[in-house]
């Protein structure tokens, strides 16, 4: 069922200066421009790696369910890691099967293809995202 992994979620204060560090401290040479995705409450931009991507993270407006994580992290953190699925209409039915408790039905993703979340105290204390894999040059 699990694919590949194509990114770890970064949840930031600030993705300009998370993208400054990431060029200065890393070396990072391919980074997306940040857009809106006020319906999920987040700022997204993408740092591209030779094997997959960091997905930046910052909170759009006072909903946004990044607030919460950074008032716990002030600085910023790993908020997720997203492996890809064939089927996420059948990798969440799957999930829930096995218990798993999936955080809202699927919605579409910054990669603009569907995705799910699975609470952490069912993935060892990670949040994980599921996205269907993009097909053509979504990804």
């Amino acid at each position: 069922m699990i694919g590949k992994l194509n990114h770890v979620g970064v949840a930031t204060p600030s993705i300009d200066a998370s993208v400054k560090m990431y060029k200065e401290m890393l070396g990072a040479t391919s980074v997306t421009e940040k857009w809106a995705m006020p319906e999920q409450g987040v700022w997204v931009c993408f740092v591209n790696l030779p094997n997959s991507q960091i997905e930046l993270i910052e909170p759009y407006g006072e909903a946004s369910p990044i607030h919460g994580f950074l008032a716990k992290n002030p600085k910023g953190g790993q908020h997720h890691i997203c492996f890809e699925v064939e089927d996420i209409i059948a990798a969440r039915d799957d999930m829930k099967a096995k218990g798993a408790t999936v955080l809202g039905e699927p919605r579409i993703g910054a990669h603009g293809t569907p995705v799910i979340f699975i609470h952490p105290k069912d993935m060892g204390g990670m949040l994980v995202e599921l996205m269907e894999t993009p097909k053509g040059d979504a990804h």
